[in-house]
């Protein structure tokens, strides 16, 4: 097997994809990346604050949305087109520049924020198709900007404002998804305790063979709400009935593509849909999005803020946030770990099947 990569753009160009990164048939691509589906709703935020206006209508879509999927796409949402023109220059600025460069800022070994190939997640079976930024933004207190890229010139400060505008937003909608579950308004925000902000620039760079690889393989987010900015090419993919079958999200200019995570559906009791997603990749044009993940606080309580007359709460009792994601990522890993036992039991068994004769041997 050839060796892991330092980056993926110094072998792009490779007319064979690595083994490190090829998927077993059942996690390949089922829908093309440019294969749009207009199934996930767009939604105008114009005229949120007018509480006796539009804002009804607009919480009403919201919800629906978080009930059907659990995935919908936001406009008008106050957001400068200058800044994310800005946000989106500097980030492929960024990947274009010379390995050493990028991995002056390597976070593999543990290190909070940087750049890194695939994920930062220990034990993963396969490799993702994917480079990635990581900032650790908010509490604000907590940030390390000596993990933060220098280069290109302007970069930090320019996310410092985007970080800054998208808690913001994210506020905003938790407060009509409180509404929506006769809450306060601010129910969801302090449910977070002092709210943690992950900022992930992804760069999916040309592959040579999409079809036996993702770019991001399918999941779940495990925070609050996580706000994806991305490019025109398309790639990213949802799932509502257990990955059986699979849209490609339209991309639409300017638009924040809003995901609810497994903090957020616990704490509506299941109401609101996890987002189940994916992101595919291409031999065609390389891709670029930005996510910004909302999460609690580690200490925060995980469960329900209000369970519906006639229903049971979908947690058997309170968790820390940081219990969750432990069980969240210990499950994940056991799963992978139980489906590379099955298939290498299954190999060996092949190998151990008695060799065919010809016919004319087993009659001679």
């Amino acid at each position: 097997m050839a060796p892991t990569p330092t980056t993926l753009t110094a072998i792009a160009g490779e007319k064979t994809l690595q083994q490190s990164f090829v998927r077993d048939e059942d996690e390949r691509p089922k829908v093309a990346y440019n294969q749009f589906s207009n199934d996930i709703p767009i939604i105008s935020l114009s005229g949120i604050e007018e509480v006796e206006g539009r804002r009804a209508e607009i919480c009403k879509k919201i919800v629906e949305a978080c009930e059907d999927w659990g995935v919908f796409q936001i406009v008008d949402h106050g957001i400068h087109p200058k800044l994310i023109s800005e946000m989106t220059r500097l980030a492929r600025e960024f990947f274009a520049l010379l390995p050493e460069e990028k991995l002056r800022f390597d976070m593999s070994g543990g290190k909070k924020g940087g750049f890194i190939v695939s994920s930062h997640l220990q034990g993963e079976a396969v490799q993702d198709w994917r480079e990635i930024v990581t900032y650790f933004s908010y509490p604000v207190r907590h940030r390390d900007y000596s993990r933060w890229p220098d280069k290109p010139e302007g970069w930090r400060d320019v996310t410092k404002q985007y970080s800054d505008e998208l808690m913001s937003l994210a506020c905003k909608l938790l407060e009509v998804l409180s509404e929506a579950m006769g809450l306060e308004k601010e129910a969801l925000t302090k449910a977070c305790v002092d709210m943690d902000q992950k900022v992930v620039v992804n760069f999916y760079p040309k592959c040579p063979q999409p079809d036996l690889t993702l770019g991001l393989k399918r999941h779940t987010d495990p925070g609050t709400i996580t706000l994806l900015l991305q490019d025109q090419v398309g790639g990213l993919q949802a799932t509502r009935d257990g990955g059986k079958t699979w849209i490609t999200v339209q991309p639409v200019e300017g638009a924040f593509v809003v995901n609810l995570g497994d903090h957020g559906h616990f704490l509506s009791n299941g109401r609101f849909k996890n987002a189940d997603h994916q992101a595919v990749v291409n031999s065609n044009h390389s891709r670029l999005s930005i996510a910004t993940f909302q999460n609690p606080a580690q200490e925060a309580i995980v469960y329900p803020l209000k369970v519906r007359e006639g229903e049971k709460p979908i947690l058997e009792e309170p968790m820390t946030y940081t219990e969750m994601y432990k069980k969240k990522m210990s499950k994940d890993l056991e799963l992978a770990r139980l489906k590379k036992h099955a298939k290498e039991q299954l190999q060996d068994s092949e190998k151990a099947k008695p060799e065919a004769k010809p016919v004319d041997d087993i009659f001679a």
